[in-house]
């Protein structure tokens, strides 16, 4: 701890050197100030805009005490340095002022420094030894760079341990030649640390200083660089001591231009140059080339072989320039020749600073050869050649000429589109008539007439017209797609007949004709087919699901399948099942999950779908396609008949009074009950025996017992099917009631227990 004492004021800052920090710690900085005057005081204490650097703060922290005499009182102040605050010694000031007590002692000024570590430092133990670096900087006050001078930079080191110490610096992120580190004692330079002292001794408790030199290359780029500094110690070496050194590199812009000639007299081909460009500055260059005239007139174009360069520091480019001259008119015809000058123009992408001049050239064009005087007048015979060959052509012009006529498509299939045609004209002008006629089949009438070109581009009846253009420069009347109305299923000849007349003037004309011909097919449109039928199995139970599975060709042609049956006696087996496909043979809703498609080969095949049947019997199940715009249907039977066996016959109980025991005894005029119920097909026949009535499926039949009634009593259930018959029956005995005993005197012996009983006589 430190005390400042200054009369009246007693000032004693904690703590009192240099604070070491990491990004993110907190500062605290405590202050005691003691009035020893002789008057009541209020004391202003305050941090100056040093610290701003520091905690990016526009306000400046401050605090005021009111101390009377000789009396003290403690002042804290604490702030955080930001968590992303670079590494450096970060200087400020603690100011003390008493402008209305104590002005002519006050303001009192205490330099303060905080010194922000690396993370990957060491915590310094109090034995640990430390170092400074003088100048100390920080990224708001770097070491600025002048070229040829070297940066110079003390490091102090303090021995604190009790042990003598040896002490090295290195550079690791510096390349050797960017510094020079110089040992005490033989002042030895050498880069890097190749000097011949390698290290600084010290006694425990001693301190010492090693200078550190920075040079940068002279390849080196401008801008800010922030090497480390570390400490070694012999002792410790696993103490990690760091600082940051900031330095800043000023830009300097330097560009030499320089233009070389390679070819200055040229009579037919370009001039050639080189342009040199050395960046003696330590910017990256982005140069953009370009040439200008310094005449009057522009009569050259410039090529260079690359339009833009780029230059690293300390590099140079040659690029080479081409300067033709042009137009070949302007060529002079006598004399020395002419002189073309021009400039080389240089833009900068980043708008960095430029030469004040740059370099100039000249061109020589020499003069036109005396042998170029017999080149025009061969010029001009070859023009009269031209000029009677244009004459001998407007007497002489090429005829009309008929070509590429012909279909659109060679095949058609039926009722997707009818016959177009397509044909070229040349030499249109000259056509009087045209008309397409049918030669096979043959028809009496052309199918297709047009009296002249009018009727043909559209200007008379537009609504009719076939699709047809023209190309002035050919001479060419191209028609396309030019309708028919032919859709019949056939094999078609056409022909293209054109009547036409050469407009030749002042010579007699005749009408010629000139013919081609084509042919097309119209071909019967493919329908869906069915390519298999069939089931899972040949026998069901009757209300089982019958599974039909199918292979179709061509379902997009579908708008429908239909499932039907017909039993052995020609009646229907089930209602029609009808599946609607939507446009393109999109599958319904419920054959979506059932069906799956064979888009290579257009086909579709569909398994396992449910149809139930009701009906038993021996069944034939038929498969009809029908598809889109046509009335024709294919279609497919089941190739065995499927067998739909009747519901079984059965008796679900049969009861005698409520039982079902085979033999029962009755007594004459005993009710006696039937119940029954039975299950089979619709049409199922109950007969009971031996009444042989028929009855319901399911009833009660009240009968007397008398010795009349003829036992068994039998239940028989048939059907029309020809199923086993089953039976089920009771059998049962009649007897008379015992007649009613009459009263009388007889004695009732007592019994005796020796004697056997005898009836009396």
């Amino acid at each position: 701890m430190q005390q400042f004492i200054q009369n009246p004021l007693k000032v004693i800052i904690d703590p009192s050197g240099v604070q070491f920090k990491m990004p993110g710690d907190p500062v605290a900085i405590h202050v005691t100030i003691v009035n020893q005057g002789g008057q009541s005081a209020v004391i202003d204490l305050f941090l100056d805009e040093g610290l701003q650097s520091l905690t990016r703060s526009n306000i400046s922290p401050r605090q005021s005490v009111a101390l009377d005499p000789q009396q003290s009182q403690e002042v804290t102040f604490e702030f955080e340095i930001p968590i992303d605050t670079l590494p450096g010694t970060y200087d400020y000031t603690l100011v003390v002022d008493s402008p209305n007590h104590y002005p002519q002692y006050t303001p009192i000024n205490f330099p303060r420094q905080i010194k922000v570590l690396l993370k990957e430092q060491t915590v310094i133990r109090a034995n640990d030894p430390t170092f400074s670096l003088q100048p100390a900087t920080n990224p708001n006050k770097p070491l600025v760079f002048k070229l040829g001078e070297p940066l110079s930079v003390e490091v102090t080191v303090d021995n604190r341990s009790k042990r003598v110490d040896r002490f090295r610096l290195s550079c690791p992120d510096l390349d050797d030649d960017w510094f020079t580190i110089i040992y005490p004692r033989t002042g030895s330079p050498g880069q890097g640390l190749l000097s011949d002292v390698t290290a600084l001794e010290l006694l425990d408790g001693e301190r010492g200083q090693i200078k550190l030199e920075f040079h940068p290359p002279k390849d080196t780029f401008a801008g800010n660089y922030t090497p480390t500094v570390r400490l070694h110690s012999e002792n410790s070496p696993n103490l990690v001591l760091l600082e940051l050194v900031y330095i800043l590199v000023p830009t300097i812009y330097r560009l030499d231009v320089e233009l070389n000639t390679i070819l200055g007299q040229v009579s037919r081909s370009p001039g050639k140059y080189e342009v040199k460009l050395t960046n003696q500055g330590n910017t990256v260059r982005e140069l953009m080339l370009s040439a200008k005239t310094r005449d009057e007139e522009e009569l050259c174009m410039y090529k260079y072989e690359a339009q833009e360069v780029r230059l690293l520091p300390n590099k140079r480019a040659g690029v080479n320039l081409t300067v033709e001259p042009a137009p070949w008119w302007r060529r002079s015809l006598f004399g020395a020749g002419q002189l073309l000058n021009f400039q080389v123009d240089i833009k900068d992408k980043q708008d960095l600073p430029l030469p004040d001049t740059l370099p100039q050239g000249t061109l020589l064009w020499k003069a036109r050869p005396w042998w170029q005087f017999l080149l025009m007048l061969v010029i001009l015979g070859l023009l009269g050649l031209g000029v009677g060959f244009l004459v001998w052509r407007l007497l002489n012009p090429d005829p009309l000429r008929l070509e590429n006529f012909q279909v659109n498509d060679p095949r058609i299939v039926e009722g997707d589109n009818e016959v177009r045609l397509s044909w070229d004209i040349y030499n249109y002008k000259q056509l009087q008539k045209l008309i397409v006629i049918q030669t096979q089949p043959p028809t009496k009438d052309p199918i297709l007439t047009y009296n002249n070109i009018n009727q043909l581009i559209g200007k008379n009846n537009q609504n009719k017209s076939p699709k047809c253009s023209i190309e002035r420069q050919k001479e060419l009347l191209s028609c396309r797609n030019v309708r028919t109305g032919i859709r019949k299923k056939d094999k078609y000849t056409f022909g293209l007949k054109a009547d036409y007349r050469k407009n030749v003037p002042l010579l007699p004309q005749t009408t010629q004709v000139a013919t081609q011909n084509t042919q097309v097919e119209i071909v019967e449109k493919p329908i869906a087919e069915v390519l298999a039928f069939n089931t899972d199995k040949s026998e069901y139970k009757n209300g089982d699901k019958i599974l039909f599975s199918w292979k179709l060709k061509l379902p997009s042609e579908l708008t429908r399948l239909e499932i039907t049956g017909k039993a052995e006696d020609g009646t229907s087996a089930i209602t029609p099942v009808l599946y609607t496909f939507k446009k393109d043979g999109v599958l319904p809703e419920n054959l979506k999950k059932l069906c799956k498609a064979d888009n290579q080969n257009q086909q579709q095949t569909c398994t396992n779908v449910p149809v139930v049947i009701s009906k038993p019997g021996n069944f034939t199940f038929e498969l009809k396609a029908f598809s889109q715009g046509s009335d024709r249907t294919k279609s497919q039977q089941t190739q065995n008949k499927i067998k739909v066996l009747p519901k079984p016959l059965r008796i679900v109980y049969f009861k005698l009074n409520n039982s079902e025991e085979p033999s029962r005894v009755f007594k004459e005029g005993e009710p006696m009950i039937l119940e029954w119920k039975v299950e089979g097909e619709p049409g199922t026949v109950v007969e009971l025996y031996p009444f042989g009535t028929l009855f319901q499926p399911q009833d009660t039949k009240k009968l007397i017992a008398n010795q009349g009634l003829q036992s068994p009593l039998e239940l028989k259930v048939t059907d029309r099917f020809g199923s086993q018959p089953v039976k089920k029956g009771f059998s049962f005995q009649v007897t008379k009631p015992e007649p009613t005993p009459t009263p009388n005197n007889t004695l009732v012996p007592i019994p005796n227990p020796n004697n056997s009983l005898v009836p009396p006589r």
